[in-house]
């Protein structure tokens, strides 16, 4: 009993009549469907599954479909919020597909991404999604990719490209970003502005960091020197964009702030106010990637959107079409491809003309 309403049992028959006001169709369709007869279009019947499950029931044995296989996902961390957005919109597209995810997350002291390899590889996964992982990182050896590949099993890499590794990569345009971000704080009449980022070595860092560095030169004239000084290089967390925001409004002055990720705004957002200065009043701050609630923190924050959706859909697209060249024996080597998505400047409180 839950707020005065009793759930159904799970393993009680389904009443047509529920189901099929659940899924908006006549209890005929509904009945079709868990008999599974024909006639019913493909979207009819995905409808009517949806229903069981919202209601609670149990699917009939006869409606489980058989998984295509297991796919990893193999993720550095589920703090950020940034991370689990992604792994949901990739496993319920591998699912869509008829692919069973398997989640695999890196934590500190936990497994590395080599040792949760190995695992999928002992479980026979038919393929591995890789996001932000060693790949990103351009001081990681390259060859686990390659002996991964000759093993036959097909992966596609998310936000970090390599031109070591031939494989699929999937990529939001950083550089573009960066851009985009100066260019709004520049209209605002911002002049002295900063980049929080994280560490140089991975590649969103380095390709952030020489948009920001082409923006300040093609607004203001800097050469890339004074840009340079003007770069923060730190973690990828709250505490980083707190540890940046320091240098950039205690050395730097800077009165516009534009971050490597959602979470580093929110720890220069904190560093201003620990200073007294106010947010957009004294210090304006740009964030990246949109992540769930960030619309409602205070001040709301104007970010660049990562295109989330699109880029977890081309992933899984791109994997699909690795598993199925494999399948039907056309496994020729893999072509080094990125697929570059667009981000998008969303304006909101955190951002504002800048003081006189």
């Amino acid at each position: 009993m839950v707020a005065g309403v009793t759930l159904p049992d799970a393993h009680a028959t389904p009443r047509l009549s529920d189901i099929a006001g659940q899924a908006r169709v006549s209890e005929a369709t509904v009945s079709r469907v868990l008999n599974g007869r024909a006639g019913v279009a493909a979207s009819t019947r995905q409808r009517v599954l949806a229903a069981l499950d919202v209601l609670g029931y149990e699917r009939p044995v006869r409606l489980r479909r058989r998984s295509a296989g297991l796919v990893g996902l193999v993720i550095p961390e589920l703090t950020n919020p940034i991370f689990p957005a992604f792994a949901q919109i990739i496993e319920q597209s591998l699912a869509g597909h008829g692919y069973t995810p398997v989640l695999c997350t890196q934590m500190p002291g936990g497994a590395t991404e080599d040792e949760l390899v190995e695992q999928l590889e002992e479980r026979g996964v038919t393929g591995i999604v890789f996001l932000s992982g060693l790949h990103a990182d351009t001081r990681a050896d390259p060859t686990r990719y390659a002996r991964l590949a000759s093993c036959g099993v097909p992966f596609v890499l998310i936000n970090g490209y390599n031109d070591r590794i031939d494989a699929p990569f999937v990529s939001p345009d950083d550089g573009a970003a960066a851009r985009m971000a100066v260019r709004h704080l520049a209209e605002l009449g911002h002049e002295r502005i900063g980049l929080a980022v994280g560490p140089a070595r991975y590649v969103p860092s380095r390709r952030k960091a020489e948009g920001f560095a082409a923006a300040l030169e093609e607004s203001f004239g800097l050469s890339r020197g004074q840009a340079e000084r003007r770069v923060q290089h730190t973690l990828f967390s709250v505490e980083g964009g707190h540890a940046a925001a320091a240098a950039l409004l205690d050395d730097q002055d800077c009165t516009g702030i534009v971050c490597g990720s959602d979470l580093m705004a929110l720890g220069v957002v904190r560093a201003a106010r620990q200073r007294g200065l106010d947010v957009p009043g004294d210090v304006s701050v740009i964030g990246f990637d949109d992540s769930q609630l960030i619309a409602f923190t205070d001040p709301p924050l104007t970010t660049v959107r990562q295109p989330v959706q699109a880029m977890a859909t081309a992933a899984v697209g791109a994997l699909i079409e690795e598993i199925h060249e494999r399948a039907q024996g056309r496994g020729a080597p893999v072509r080094r491809t990125e697929f570059i998505f667009q981000p998008e400047l969303v304006v909101r409180g955190s951002t504002g003309p800048a003081g006189t």
